[in-house]
């Protein structure tokens, strides 16, 4: 089946997919978790494909369709339109297997994708400010160079690859309940909902999708894919504005359920995954957990589920942002700002307050231009690390009983 095979995907094909790849991609491990089994009141065991060489499943796909390729269209190359994973995962197995890969991104692509693409060995184009003008050039490079085009989540040779995970998952995990997967173009899904309706048709397939993104929950509703972006969401790996129309024919009846989650709940999820399983996933990986932080997934209490966590490809200075925020929504970093006396000893008596609770003062800032009109009181913002909300609220009443105005 080449990568520009016609529509139908079949069981075998993944089963085939699965024996092509062998040992070109990593058996990523699935694991118990007894930290999110508590968290998520279900039997948890996470799939880590963010171990993956290039960080994500997608290297599944790509190898399977570099795999395919003629001898003729082998030796000329192929082209893709990618700002992330399907780009990494593509210049990695074409250096691997002596393909030429050009991968074309938005001008605004992540630079340190850029340089991994280039160190790969692939030829980086960049053109236009999002995937679909990268995609037009894409097909132009195609047609002139004669070069294969490899779709990111549509083609069939990438959704049979893609699929493969599902076959690893009912191998480590015999016992599954259910399999919840991030949704971005469908291929993932369509590839996993295919291989597990086939060999273990009670298991449940789940998807879940950003609210600012939900392609599948619209192209469901509407009957067919339709257009779904509302904004830039924290799970960027899976803001596809339009599922593929393959992976939405083969997914739409094998699919039990798609829910959508927030971007608080996406950042919550990575910070978990940091905290209790000791791993960084991207947005986009980090879905399936935001699924039950969210409480979208109350039917899967008490179930054995495997948590699919696609990607780790996420920038570092957002990783840091990210954190920062969850923290902040988990309520153990907070900001206040309180009025104090600006004699010697004003800012002691604060600072001893906040001692005295167990907190943690992280930054404090002092205003004296815009503060009250009496000039012997000064303005401070400070921000502090608690354990929780009650140990902010017990922190708050010190302060007020010690006089402290705090808003």
């Amino acid at each position: 089946m080449p990568a520009t095979a016609a529509a139908e995907v079949t069981y075998d094909h993944i089963v085939e997919a699965m024996r092509r790849i062998e040992g070109g991609v990593v058996r990523t491990p699935c694991q118990a978790s007894a930290a999110l089994s508590e968290l998520c009141g279900a039997t948890i065991f996470s799939k880590a494909e963010f171990l993956q060489r290039t960080g994500s499943f997608k290297e599944r796909g790509a190898r399977n369709a570099l795999l395919q390729l003629p001898e003729a269209a082998a030796k000329r190359g192929v082209v893709a339109a990618s700002a992330g994973n399907h780009a990494l995962a593509l210049a990695f197995h074409g250096r691997d297997l002596g393909i030429p890969v050009t991968v074309v991104m938005p001008r605004n692509a992540p630079l340190v994708k850029q340089q991994r693409c280039v160190h790969f060995g692939a030829r980086v184009v960049l053109h236009g400010d999002h995937i679909a003008d990268a995609k037009v050039k894409a097909d132009e490079l195609a047609a002139a160079g004669g070069l294969a085009y490899v779709h990111g989540f549509n083609d069939a040779a990438i959704i049979a690859g893609a699929g493969t995970v599902a076959l690893e998952i009912l191998d480590q995990v015999p016992d599954v309940e259910a399999i919840v997967t991030p949704v971005g173009g469908g291929g993932l899904i369509a590839g996993v909902a295919l291989a597990v309706k086939e060999a273990r048709p009670r298991v449940q397939v789940i998807g879940v999708e950003p609210e600012r993104c939900p392609s599948l929950t619209r192209a469901l509703a509407a009957g067919q894919p339709v257009d779904a972006f509302d904004g830039p969401t924290l799970a960027d790996g899976l803001a596809v504005p339009k599922v593929g129309d393959r992976a939405f024919a083969m997914a739409r009846d094998r699919v039990d359920r798609v829910v959508t989650v927030g971007e608080e709940d996406i950042s919550l999820a990575i910070l978990r995954l940091v905290e209790l399983e000791k791993g960084v996933v991207e947005g986009a990986g980090a879905t399936p957990l935001a699924g039950f932080l969210a409480g979208k997934l109350p039917f899967l209490k008490d179930r054995k589920v495997v948590l699919l966590l696609c990607g780790g490809n996420i920038d570092p200075m957002v990783l840091t942002r990210v954190i920062e925020h969850g923290v902040a929504v988990d309520g153990r970093l907070a900001q206040f700002t309180a009025v104090i006396s600006d004699r010697p000893g004003g800012l002691a008596e604060l600072a001893g307050t906040i001692a005295s609770t167990g907190a943690s003062v992280q930054q404090i800032e002092h205003e004296r231009a815009f503060a009250e009109a009496d000039v012997s009181r000064v303005l401070v913002r400070v921000r502090v690390e608690v354990r929780d909300r009650e140990h902010l609220a017990a922190l708050t009443a010190a302060l007020e009983a010690r006089g402290i105005r705090v808003a």
